[in-house]
């Protein structure tokens, strides 16, 4: 074995010519993060966090994306379980390249599905099909979601892969609300600046 440029692996004094096998789970997941921003807004690609698992990954997700920002919902799935199309440029549709044809095997879940509509934005959740696999999912949502605007890129989630809030765990948000500090409109900066300019005046 070489000698590591790396000071913290020369401390461990490891015999030479030998091989380390890496402890199992000694790289954490990536997660792929969507939030809620309002109630009745879809969920967005916000980010990604590094966790051992998804319930982890739900809570360093909440401390990373709602700590400063309001919401209320999020949801965290492993990046490995993201079926993900080719992209597409201009007003070439992604969905015009969605064969019709699919593989048969598998039984009926809920597959979630998520649009990209502008390169250099964030992947937005379009709607749920049900369907046997991910290819049958893109194959049932090219006649339900192809109207509209081209779509560059889609993901495909089944549900079931995914780790949702739920409803008892909104309260986790309630106090932001009174957490006006968040906002900067909540500042009032304009409405101080004029305050102080008349008082200079008089």
């Amino acid at each position: 074995m070489n000698k590591s440029l790396d000071p913290r692996v020369n401390r461990l004094n490891l015999p030479e010519g030998e091989l380390v096998p890496k402890v199992p789970l000694d790289q954490f997941g990536t997660f792929e993060v969507f939030v809620q921003a309002k109630e009745g807004k879809e969920y967005r690609h916000e980010g990604i966090v590094h966790a051992p698992n998804r319930d982890m990954a739900f809570l360093f997700a909440k401390e990373q994306f709602s700590r400063r920002n309001t919401c209320v919902g999020i949801f965290v799935v492993e990046t490995r379980n993201i079926y993900v199309t080719g992209f597409t440029e201009d007003k070439d549709n992604i969905y015009s390249h969605i064969s019709d044809e699919y593989p048969e095997e598998g039984f009926t879940e809920q597959y979630e599905v998520f649009h990209l509509n502008k390169r250099g934005k964030q992947h937005e959740h379009i709607g749920s099909v049900p369907a046997k696999n991910h290819q049958h999912a893109l194959a049932l949502a090219k006649p339900e979601f192809i109207d509209g605007p081209p779509v560059y890129n889609i993901w495909v989630v089944k549900t079931s892969d995914i780790l949702f809030t739920e409803e008892a765990d909104k309260i986790i948000w309630d106090t932001l609300h009174e957490k006006k500090f968040r906002d900067a409109a909540d500042y009032k900066a304009a409405d101080k600046i004029k305050a102080f300019k008349e008082r200079q005046q008089s």
